[in-house]
C-alpha cells in the first residue's frame, strides 16, 4: 500500500487560491505542478508507489493531489527537495487537522476518503477555526 504526505498549505484560503498558486508554479515542460520543501522524503518508494500530497487548508485535510516524483532543486545556495505532483485536486472528506511543521508521512488506513465526483465543498472563511474544527469532528463539514 502507499504512503502518503501531509503538508499544511500555509497563506493558502480555499482551494482555488491552491490552485491559482499551484499554477504559477506549473513545470512548463511536463504540465506537473511542483512544490518545494526542505526535507526529502527517505521512504520516497513507498510514496512514489501511488502516494499522493494531502493539503491542510485553514486547518482541515480538503484535498490530495497524486505525488508524480521528487527531484532537488537549489534556494539561496541550500538543497531543496522538489515534490512533483499531478496537476489535479482530489476532494477528501474533511478532516480536522492540528497544526505542525514541515510534512509527515500519513499512512493509508489514517488518510480521509476521496469524496464522489461532482461533490463541493464549502467553508465559510469567516468561520472561526475552533467551530470549523468541531464541527469537522462531528461529520458536519
Amino acid at each position: 500500500m502507499p504512503l502518503h504526505i501531509i503538508k499544511l498549505a500555509v497563506g493558502i484560503e480555499d482551494l482555488e487560491h491552491l490552485d491559482k498558486r499551484q499554477r504559477e508554479w506549473r513545470d512548463k515542460k511536463t504540465g506537473h505542478y511542483r512544490h518545494w520543501t526542505r526535507m526529502t522524503p527517505k521512504r520516497d518508494k513507498e510514496v512514489l508507489d501511488g502516494g499522493s500530497l494531502y493539503w491542510v487548508i485553514k486547518g482541515q485535510i480538503l484535498v490530495r493531489q497524486p505525488i508524480l516524483g521528487f527531484g532537488e532543486d537549489e534556494e539561496d545556495g541550500k538543497p531543496m527537495c522538489v515534490i512533483e505532483l499531478a496537476p489535479v485536486q482530489v476532494l477528501v472528506q474533511p478532516r480536522a487537522q492540528r497544526a505542525f511543521q514541515g510534512w509527515r508521512y500519513l499512512k493509508p488506513d489514517s488518510a480521509p476518503p476521496d469524496l464522489a465526483k461532482g461533490v463541493k465543498i464549502f467553508v465559510d472563511p469567516s468561520m472561526p477555526k475552533a467551530m470549523r474544527m468541531e464541527l469537522a469532528k462531528l461529520g458536519l463539514l
